[in-house]
C-alpha cells in the first residue's frame, strides 16, 4: 500500500510563511502573475504565459530544476479569491497545488503563506520518499527568495 491507500500514487506537502514590508495588495498582484515565478521560486528557470489573463483558467508553462532534472509543468489558476489563490501543476507524473494566501502584517506588511501539496504517480510515486527531503530543502531556498524578492517591491 502507498500514501494514497492503494491508488498508485504518492503524496508530500511544503507549506512555508514568509513576511514582508510590501502591502498585501501589491504582493497578492505580484503573486497571482504566476510569470513571476521565476524570479520568487528558487527551483523555476522560466514561467510562460500560454493563455487567459491572470484569473480562473490561465494557464503557465513552469520549467524548473529539480534534483539534477529539468521538470516542465503546466500551471492552470485554479482560484483568485483575495487573499488566496490555487494554482495547480501538471506533467505526465507530478500534480503541484500550490495554495498561496496573503494577508495584512505589521504596519503596511504582508504575510504570505504557501502550500504546495505534491502528489506523484507511476513511477515517480516510488521516489516520493527520498523527493521529501529535496522538496523540504526547496521549500527553505523559496521562502528566502520570496521574503528577498517581495521585500524589494
Amino acid at each position: 500500500p502507498d500514501a494514497s491507500g492503494g491508488r498508485g500514487s504518492m503524496s508530500t506537502t511544503i507549506e512555508r510563511t514568509v513576511t514582508t514590508t510590501t502591502s498585501p495588495e501589491t504582493v497578492f498582484a505580484y503573486l497571482v502573475d504566476f510569470r513571476n515565478a521565476q524570479h520568487w521560486d528558487s527551483g523555476t528557470t522560466s514561467c510562460e504565459l500560454v493563455s487567459g489573463a491572470g484569473g480562473p483558467g490561465t494557464v503557465y508553462r513552469n520549467v524548473s530544476e529539480f534534483a539534477g532534472n529539468t521538470v516542465e509543468l503546466e500551471y492552470t489558476t485554479e482560484t483568485v479569491d483575495r487573499p488566496t489563490f490555487v494554482i495547480v501543476g501538471r506533467n505526465d507524473t507530478t500534480t503541484s497545488r500550490d495554495t498561496i494566501t496573503v494577508t495584512p502584517h505589521g504596519p503596511g506588511g504582508s504575510r504570505v503563506h504557501y502550500r504546495a501539496e505534491f502528489t506523484f504517480t507511476g513511477v515517480a510515486r516510488l521516489a516520493g520518499p527520498l523527493l521529501k527531503p529535496l522538496l523540504d530543502r526547496l521549500g527553505d531556498r523559496t521562502a528566502e527568495q520570496l521574503k528577498t524578492t517581495l521585500d524589494r517591491l
